[in-house]
């Protein structure tokens, strides 16, 4: 049959879809319940309670620290939602402001977004950023208000700025002379370590209280899933199977990231792939499509695995064993070479010399599996430090004892 491009066109967007509210599916839409992040609601409520029966006694300071995707900035945006409400109804005034820091990396694009988020009048001639500061500090002041500001990935804030920039914005209220504390602070990290390089006169006004997100599990993410899917897709259409398979493949205690963040947009393309092919359900195949558009290192490195003799799926192998069991993202030459000698012991196969073993090693970080680095600082000597591209996960595992146990030999 012919169609004419219009008709083409009108089809791919008249026609029928498996989604029903495909933004439900998007990272800067809050659910109204956080499956697994209860607990840190608590914490953030117990931590900010003196701004509710106190306020303007004291700047609450709080540090969300843990993984990208693990519910660190959902968490504060839906604490900062539900407060600002619970403030109103008790007569208290309260602003929520949420400002990325790997946007707006420097003291004054921060203070800027302030300014912004608040539609704050600012006079035409530049004005530093202690000034643009002190004028959002100067409107709350005059208008009884308290805020709590979220620095989100204030990481790069850290990396970026300079020591007095730092001190300004973490020890205001050394700066501005006020009797009433009305700016609170909530600062989100990757890692608390990054915090460690601050200097400790401004690291003491950060670290007050930390709460700690750990990367979900496959039933955690499992239970968020089932709620996105709900919201986002028309009844029945999402194939018993497929929430399992991408919690399993991403969940933390199966070798995953725990990253709801990559589980949800697997979902999504999943979605995007059923509607691709007209189909009325989203299967299982469509998630492990899927899967491999999110994460492509993935495929690259499952590909490649065909390309690698016996020696080199020993060493996979050995550096997988030693990632899972010390919990770590690099392990030493050393280390790897041991762990290689006695696998290949136990199976009865002729370890290789160093030379042979350096010389797979390179092969296999050119082929994109592994990732090869000099140790520094808090190591005694120089070593090469060995990592994985990839998630160590239960299917890469299975991939390349199968590969073992059938004596891979690479393809021409």
């Amino acid at each position: 049959m012919n169609f004419s491009n219009r008709d083409l066109i009108s089809s791919a967007l008249q026609g029928s879809s498996v989604f029903k509210d495909r933004s439900k599916l998007s990272p800067d839409y809050i659910p109204p319940k956080l499956p697994h992040r209860e607990l840190k609601l608590r914490e953030l409520g117990l931590a900010f309670r003196p701004l509710i029966q106190a306020p303007g006694s004291s700047s609450i300071r709080v540090v969300l620290a843990g993984k990208t995707g693990v519910g660190k900035t959902a968490t504060a945006k839906s604490f900062g939602r539900e407060i600002k409400e619970i403030a109103r109804g008790m007569g208290l005034k309260l602003e929520y402001i949420h400002v990325n820091c790997h946007r707006h990396r420097t003291l004054y694009l921060l203070t800027l977004e302030l300014a912004n988020s608040l539609r704050l009048p600012l006079p035409n001639r530049g004005l530093s950023s202690q000034e643009i500061f002190q004028a959002v500090h100067e409107y709350f002041d005059k208008r009884g208000i308290n805020a709590i500001i979220t620095l989100d990935e204030f990481d790069y804030f850290l990396n970026t700025s300079p020591y007095e920039d730092v001190y300004f914005l973490v020890r205001l209220y050394d700066e501005i002379n006020s009797q009433v504390k009305r700016i609170h602070y909530v600062f989100i990290v990757r890692d608390k370590t990054s915090l460690d390089l601050v200097d400790k006169s401004v690291r003491d006004h950060i670290v007050r209280q930390i709460i700690e997100f750990e990367p979900y599990t496959s039933l955690e993410l499992f239970d968020i899933l089932s709620d996105r899917a709900n919201e986002s897709f028309k009844q029945g259409v999402v194939e018993e199977g497929v929430l399992k398979f991408i919690s399993d493949i991403h969940g933390a205690d199966k070798g995953g990231s725990g990253n709801a963040r990559v589980a949800i947009e697997t979902l999504e393309v999943a979605g995007d792939l059923a509607d691709k092919d007209y189909s009325n359900v989203i299967t299982v195949e469509h998630a492990k499509v899927a899967n491999t558009k999110v994460n492509p290192e993935m495929t690259s490195v499952f590909e490649n695995l065909g390309n690698l003799d016996l020696v080199q799926l020993l060493l996979l192998k050995s550096l997988i064993r030693l990632l899972r069991r010390f919990k770590v993202d690099k392990v030493t030459m050393g280390q790897l070479e041991e762990e290689y000698r006695q696998l290949s012991l136990d199976l009865g196969e002729e370890p290789r010399r160093h030379t042979q073993i350096y010389e797979s090693i390179r092969r296999m970080r050119f082929l994109g599996i592994l990732d090869t680095s000099q140790s520094g600082k808090g190591m005694r000597g120089r070593t090469t430090l060995i990592s994985l591209k990839v998630p160590v996960t239960d299917e890469l595992e299975r991939m390349v004892d199968s590969n073992i146990m059938t004596g891979n030999q690479p393809r021409g």
